[in-house]
């Protein structure tokens, strides 16, 4: 089975949908929005003039976002689609910025650079089947002294609607709708891996890199979930037996010096 090529065509449709929805919002990012959360921002502190690496970037808004606030930004993605829509957006916005076509891993081929910062964030891992690649990709890319961080949604999330919490060795294949409001009834297969955040954080332990700090958060800053609840403005939680459960966790590592 070729995961790359159905996951490729699968966002190569969903951004076709994303661009066009209110979730993405693109004349508010054009207009000068800023698409990132207070969870990385207040975690990666001010960029200006570092470089940023952003994995799985989708169509760059958050990319650019981190250019508008100072960063020297590249960002990857495997679909050919999202990186001809991150550099129109580029484009109209003037916002200096590299898009890269690729999977994580064939960039690790064809890199030649290192960054201040590898950042990623909010739906990435369960697309990547093994995350001692990944985590080396991480290592490879970061500078001596650089940061890498990622904000990602909570596995307990997956494990409520009926998937594994633990990694398995065959992924879960799925026909599923997009997640933005503008899905419709259209289907995608998607392949997909299911990552214990033990296995993320000892995939990066295991490379070298040292943990500053892992976080945990009773909410979603997207209301991409079904059940979700607004508790306060941009923050969207979920009850289980009346207690919230942690949607999103983050993680910041150094490689050392």
């Amino acid at each position: 089975m070729d995961y790359l090529a159905i996951n490729r065509e699968t966002w190569n449709k969903r951004t076709e949908i994303h661009v066009e929805s209110d979730f993405y919002d693109i004349d508010g990012f054009l207009s000068g929005n800023c698409t990132l959360n207070d969870i990385e921002l207040s975690a990666l502190g001010d960029v200006t003039n570092k470089t940023l690496l952003h994995l799985q970037c989708h169509f760059g808004l958050d990319t650019l976002s981190w250019a508008r606030r100072g960063a020297k930004v590249t960002g990857v993605d495997l679909s050919n689609t999202a990186i001809d829509k991150a550099t129109k957006f580029s484009n109209q916005t003037q916002l200096d910025a590299n898009f890269i076509c690729s999977d994580v891993y064939s960039f690790d081929d064809i890199n030649n650079q290192q960054f201040d910062i590898v950042f990623t964030s909010y739906g990435t891992i369960c697309w990547l089947p093994c995350l001692k690649q990944w985590a080396k990709v991480i290592v490879n890319s970061l500078k001596k002294g650089g940061t890498f961080y990622i904000a990602e949604f909570h596995p307990c999330y997956d494990l409520i609607s009926g998937y594994s919490y633990f990694d398995k060795n065959q992924p879960d294949i799925e026909e599923e709708a997009t997640y933005s409001e503008n899905a419709g009834d259209e289907t995608s297969k998607v392949v997909l891996w299911p990552h214990a955040i033990s296995s993320v954080i000892n995939a990066l332990i295991d490379e070298g890199l040292v943990i500053e700090h892992v976080n945990e958060f009773p909410y979603s800053p997207y209301n991409c979930f079904e059940g979700l609840t607004e508790i306060e403005n941009g923050k969207f939680a979920l009850l289980h037996k009346e207690h919230n459960i942690p949607l999103v966790f983050s993680i910041k590592a150094t490689k050392p010096k």
